[in-house]
């Protein structure tokens, strides 16, 4: 998923904690020959490459998964439409990157949204009706990747652990003294500095910006995230980090509020009290701490820096 995944975990032995570990590791492998984009040999890569108006038939695992991400996209308003393929091409983001011209960027909006994908009934099969329509996993790949890994070592036995997948977290359990993981934040321009923490317990923690992964075109830093509705990279305006008991879901919303922006999103999040939202804003050289209601329990009292607005 080109990134990296670090588990720690404890068990009654060493040998019992690797052979844990190794079983994450599988699960997640599992999860990129079922999500990954970046070969041709996975699931979704069939259904991205086929023919428009053919049926392809779904595991139980990918019809599920594609599912709930079609779920989330409705529950967001179509902030998080994973189907943003055509506009991953027209930005080449995947390359040297462009800025495409209007009529470019017109016809992959066309070719943008999950309803270029017609699920079955039963959910079983799907059919793509465009041929430059695609499903990018990135937005919800490495949660679900970790919600299958949290599994795999729960079922091993283990009830302690912590995992970080480029910088997703998932925590079993409390920590190697019984309380609450801490979990730093970034400042969203500084990545190297803590600017809050976060204390956790069987939970995962997201975080979305546009300051790490980029590519430079016409003059232009351009983001690797998009907003599906306008087709174009979300302004570099700070970064969202989001709390939620399963890992699938921090990502989904993590990369749904950071499309909605501090405003919108704190509103949708106001209305979703069991999901944990916290923004850091740039603005002219200050950093401004905006959260709902539900993280209040994941602060940390003693950090610095915070500012409710």
């Amino acid at each position: 998923m080109g990134t990296t995944l670090q588990v720690g975990a404890e068990a009654p032995s060493r040998h019992e904690a690797i052979q844990a570990i190794e079983t994450a590791f599988q699960a997640v492998r599992a999860a990129d020959s079922l999500l990954s984009t970046w070969r041709d040999d996975s699931e979704i890569a069939r259904v991205n490459h086929a023919t428009p108006g053919v049926a392809v038939p779904l595991s139980a695992d990918l019809s599920a998964a594609l599912a709930e991400a079609k779920r989330w996209c409705r529950m967001t308003g179509g902030a998080f439409d994973p189907a943003v393929g055509a506009l991953v091409d027209a930005w080449q983001l995947r390359g040297s990157g462009r800025v495409p011209s209007p009529a470019v960027l017109a016809r992959s909006r066309a070719a943008t949204g999950m309803d270029h994908f017609v699920f079955s009934t039963a959910g079983r099969s799907v059919t793509r009706t465009h041929a430059s329509a695609w499903i990018d996993t990135g937005g919800f790949g490495k949660g679900l990747a970790l919600r299958y890994a949290g599994r795999a070592l729960r079922r091993a036995g283990v009830s302690r652990a912590r995992l970080n997948f480029g910088g997703q977290v998932l925590v079993i359990g409390p920590d190697s003294v019984g309380a609450d993981w801490l979990i730093p934040v970034a400042h969203p321009l500084h990545r190297e500095r803590p600017v809050t923490w976060l204390r956790l317990q069987d939970a995962s923690v997201s975080t979305s910006s546009q300051s790490e992964r980029f590519v430079t075109a016409g003059g232009r830093r351009i983001g690797h995230i998009l907003d599906p509705s306008t087709g174009e990279p979300i302004p570099a305006w700070g970064s969202v980090s989001v709390i939620a008991k399963d890992a699938l879901v921090a990502d989904v919303v993590s990369t749904a509020m950071l499309v909605l922006g501090p405003n919108k999103g704190l509103e949708w999040a106001q209305r979703h009290q069991d999901i944990g939202v916290l923004f850091l804003v740039t603005h002219k050289g200050r950093l401004e701490h905006r959260w709902n209601d539900a993280l209040e329990k994941f602060l940390v009292s003693d950090s610095t820096n915070q500012r409710r607005t």
